[in-house]
């Protein structure tokens, strides 16, 4: 028994299928991509189509953490390496044409499957589970059992921050 309205279906469908869709494209625009930036930029719109269906799983705290963690986090680090990188221009790749062709045919076939299985099936109801791995129990252990961890990470990012500052203080300059 679905928990939706029958008139917000078609919706709940279009938004699965943008979620897909931006999967697929941030994939490809991540592995075809020539530039860093670009791919890193594909990378992340690839997590937020992850995050996405993750929400449609019934998951809202790994929606969120695919994004706190992949998007703001590792896509924000690597955009600063590469700021802290010399810029050098990539080498360019040639003859790779029918691969990136076999590649890009291969996804979109992976793409039209998927989209087959997840909007035309009908879909398990979520089970409730007691209180295991709730947001408020994770939250309760970081604040009890493991707040030592907790800041001890905590001060490493801090300290982490402010060497990756200092760093980029002094500059592009070779010694």
């Amino acid at each position: 028994m679905s928990t939706t309205l029958p008139a917000t279906q078609p919706l709940l469908n279009s938004v699965f299928l943008l979620c897909l869709l931006a999967t697929g494209a941030g994939a490809l625009i991540a592995v075809l991509s020539g530039r860093l930036i670009r791919a890193v930029s594909g990378l992340a719109l690839c997590c937020l189509g992850l995050a996405g269906l993750f929400y449609f799983l019934h998951s809202p705290f790994l929606a969120l953490m695919e994004i706190l963690i992949y998007v703001g986090a590792v896509c924000v680090t690597i955009v600063f390496a590469v700021m802290l990188a010399e810029p050098d221009e990539p080498a360019r790749r040639g003859g790779a044409l029918w691969l990136g062709s076999l590649s890009t045919a291969v996804a979109a076939g992976i793409l039209v499957a998927l989209y087959h299985l997840g909007a035309r099936h009908a879909w398990p109801e979520p089970q409730t589970l007691t209180s295991v791995g709730s947001v408020r129990d994770i939250g309760k252990s970081l604040l009890t059992t493991y707040s030592m961890a907790f800041e001890l990470i905590s001060l490493a990012l801090l300290a982490a921050i402010v060497g990756a500052l200092a760093i980029a203080r002094a500059g592009r300059t070779k010694p």
